[in-house]
């Protein structure tokens, strides 16, 4: 067993997704403590040979890291400062990490509680939902110091094939924010081509396929996230042809879209926005087509 191998980890909350992080802890040579209201959620994980306890303090007793996966900020809280919380029994130089996703300043404050018991503090909300767990392909956006990330490293790698350091405690956070915005107005945008291609008279379900497909090859919308900055793009740059590609493609398919629409009377908001402001969400400015429909 190797020095960041040698503590107890601990996982409060054994739902959808802290079930299966948890269960690819189960042979973590430091043992594995399981807590959670459900006495059925728990006899899996005893049966695997984890340590059920009774409360998070409990938990947090045995443990130098303790994962927290439960719903929102007001059970995060609970978790970690109420009466039977983490903090009750958390050892000095304890990491407790919460994958819940809550708000940025919620982790924040946490972080000046656990502080001022000497346990370090870590939002580490995750992204892939329940199969990437299964599979240990999470992606882990972790806040907090180098040292609690180089603590929460070796477990963390158990379920999670990306671990990103996003910066302070907070940081992790505001990336899977970030993140998820950009998921969930594509949602969206995927309701609204839906709309268009059924008034169309297509097959929306074949359509999903052929989106599912399409995106597993090109990456979908990560596959533009590759500058380390929002900046417009200088004219003698690497990525000012490409990009000046995509938006020309983009918004000669978006007209097209929106004409389409036109004739079967669908609204687009967000084709007709995405037309306004591709090109410079891309960093290149409109192309013709854009300015000919300003």
């Amino acid at each position: 067993m190797s020095d960041n191998e040698d503590f107890a980890v601990g996982f409060i909350g054994l739902g959808n997704m802290g079930a299966p992080m948890a269960q690819r802890l189960l042979d973590w040579p430091g043992g594995l403590v399981v807590c959670d209201m459900r006495p059925e959620a728990l006899q899996p994980f005893a049966d695997g040979g984890a340590t059920p306890a009774r409360s998070a303090a409990e938990a947090a007793e045995r443990c130098g890291v303790v994962s927290v996966v439960v719903l929102d900020d007001a059970q995060v809280r609970a978790v970690v400062t109420g009466p039977d919380g983490i903090l009750q029994g958390a050892k000095p130089g304890t990491v407790i990490a919460v994958h819940s996703t809550i708000a940025d300043e919620t982790a924040v404050a946490l972080q000046a509680e656990c502080a001022s018991h000497g346990v370090e503090f870590v939002d580490a909300p995750i992204s892939g939902g329940a199969p990437a767990a299964q599979r240990g392909g999470l992606a882990v956006m972790v806040g907090g110091s180098t040292e609690a990330f180089e603590k929460v490293r070796a477990p963390f790698s158990r379920f999670a094939s990306m671990l990103v350091h996003a910066g302070e405690v907070g940081a992790g956070t505001r990336m899977k924010l970030a993140r998820n915005l950009l998921h969930f107005i594509a949602f969206t945008a995927a309701a609204e081509s839906q709309r268009l291609a059924e008034a169309a008279g297509l097959d929306i379900t074949e359509l999903g396929k052929v989106v599912r497909h399409s995106d597993s090859h090109t990456g979908g919308p990560g596959s533009i996230m590759l500058r380390d900055t929002t900046e417009p793009v200088r004219p003698g740059d690497f990525w000012f042809p490409i990009f000046s590609h995509v938006r020309d493609l983009g918004e000669k398919d978006l007209s097209l879209a929106l004409e389409l629409g036109e004739r079967l009377g669908i609204e687009l908001p967000l084709a007709r926005q995405a037309l306004d402001g591709l090109g410079t969400g891309l960093g290149v400015g409109p192309g013709y087509i854009a300015k000919e429909k300003q």
